[in-house]
């Protein structure tokens, strides 16, 4: 549970659940433990993502004096996307009272060897946190309204209130990879034994940024499976060797599994997508997770069991785009305000003033100067600093840059078609205000107009923002209707 916010690709099917589990009569005593007299002082998991061993968990209790004790996590992954090797190590320390509550915390982050650290505290009415990214440290005051708890005693917080069928809990978190707070809820559901784990357990249905996860907590309280939206990622409770051996198959087992997991298959090919002015496609698979917007790009409707979308050239006549002050603001992602990105910015488009011609001279630096990796960031400062990143770290440098020079832009996230795959896959790109309409590029397509395979689904910069992406993943169904136009 404690790093659910950056997988974004955890799966279950319910519908396979009951032939793995059994309820079994519980316990007529509540288990339930004080931070002093906790049953056990560290655990491990091994990670399986789609049936391959991709990593580990490590959680640590320490006492440390005066009713406080430390709390140390770690999470190892190690696979493989579009045949590059990819490395994620979150690590983290937070110092609790005897309650849960954050006193102090520090987090560590790497992504294909990025960093992001945060260093925080609680007072009074408030967390204050140092984020430091590309270098560049900020320091963001959070406001809290109550009690606040770090991500890693989310699993900890049942058994030292009381494990038993039909308890609900709601608190707030901190989250780090999110830099959000947001609430908890969980449920106590049933007791059970499985096929799957040893002995009994209580199954624990946990809600954080809309996702689920699972979990099946023996009376001592330790995970004994994880599993989020279905049974394709699991964490499952290890020895260290074992644990630890996970990692080792990772670095041998060069499958594709995520790629195979995300990429959405269609019975055709396009033909020149790059050159494609206009599409119309029908999506299944969304439900009710969310709804398309609808805009100036594409039109999306309602249509049986999913949803109709034309993308691209509506020649729709629309009221001017009002600037939305969030377009233009500076953030730990997208940082327009700091002194090397303006700086950077403003040589770049030099003397030119209008707004058109600064973000052509933008896309034509970042298409010299940035190389086109697979290599995940945290901020645009990552990618100014590395100059390497894949699609999200190309928008997000472009962003900033935009932002800096007053062009309000946004990130959007969504499809795209791949010829070398022959589908569509998770894209992030960019839209910028300029004379009243919102201009479509792709900065690491070099895209001045971007094509219309491109579907957005949500705006946003922020983890966050991103989190009902974790629904549709593996789920979305396509059909592209032909003929299609390049003209």
């Amino acid at each position: 549970m404690r790093f659910l916010p950056l997988l974004l690709l955890l799966f279950l099917q319910t519908g396979c659940a009951s032939l793995y589990f059994r309820a079994v009569a519980e316990p007529p005593e509540v288990p339930r433990y004080t931070l002093a007299d906790w049953p056990y002082g560290e655990y491990w998991t091994g990670i399986v993502f789609n049936g391959k061993k991709i990593g580990y968990t490590h959680f640590t209790l320490i006492p440390a004096g005066n009713e406080e004790f430390e709390v140390l996590s770690e999470a190892v992954l190690s696979f493989h996307f579009m045949t590059y090797a990819k490395e994620v190590a979150l690590r983290s320390r937070d110092l609790i009272n005897h309650d849960l509550t954050i006193k102090e915390f520090s987090y560590e982050y790497n992504m294909d060897g990025n960093r992001m650290l945060l260093r925080g505290r609680a007072t009074e009415g408030r967390l204050e946190v140092q984020i430091t990214a590309g270098r560049e440290p900020e320091i963001v005051t959070v406001p809290l309204d109550g009690p606040i708890y770090p991500t890693s005693v989310i699993g900890l917080y049942p058994l030292l209130q009381g494990l038993e069928i039909g308890r609900r809990y709601s608190f707030f978190v901190y989250d780090g990879e999110t830099l959000t707070v947001d609430r908890v809820e969980q449920v106590i559901l049933a007791y059970e034994e499985s096929d799957l784990f040893s002995g009994q357990a209580y199954k624990l249905k946990t809600r954080l940024h809309g996702q689920v996860v699972h979990s099946w907590l023996d009376r001592r309280g330790l995970p004994l499976l994880e599993m989020s939206l279905g049974g394709i990622f699991i964490a499952g409770l290890e020895s260290e060797d074992q644990a630890k051996q996970y990692l080792a198959d990772a670095v041998l087992n060069k499958e594709e599994s995520f790629l195979e997991f995300s990429l959405i298959k269609v019975d055709k090919a396009i033909e020149a997508p790059r050159e494609m002015r206009s599409m119309d496609v029908f999506l299944s698979g969304i439900d009710n997770i969310l709804v398309l917007p609808s805009d100036s790009w594409q039109e999306c409707v309602p249509e049986g069991e999913g949803v109709r979308c034309r993308i691209g050239g509506l020649g729709q006549k629309r009221e001017p785009a009002l600037v939305n002050p969030r377009h233009l603001l500076s953030t730990p992602v997208i940082p327009s305000a700091n002194a090397k990105i303006m700086g950077m910015a403003g040589r770049i488009v030099g003397g030119t003033n209008e707004p058109r011609g600064q973000i052509e001279l933008l896309m034509r630096w970042l298409a010299d100067n940035i190389a086109k990796k697979p290599v995940d960031v945290f901020s645009a400062l990552d990618v100014l600093e590395t100059r390497k990143a894949e699609c999200q770290g190309h928008s997000y440098l472009f962003a900033a840059f935009a932002r800096s020079l007053g062009i309000p832009t946004k990130i959007v996230n969504g499809l795209v078609y791949s010829e070398d795959y022959g589908g569509f896959l998770y894209h992030t790109w960019v839209e910028s205000l300029v004379d009243g309409e919102w201009l479509v590029l792709d900065p690491i397509l070099g895209q001045l107009e971007a094509d219309a395979t491109h579907i957005k689904i949500i705006e946003g910069e922020e983890l966050a923002d991103l989190a009902p992406l974790v629904n549709l993943i593996g789920r979305i169904r396509m059909e592209v209707f032909l003929p299609l136009s390049s003209e």
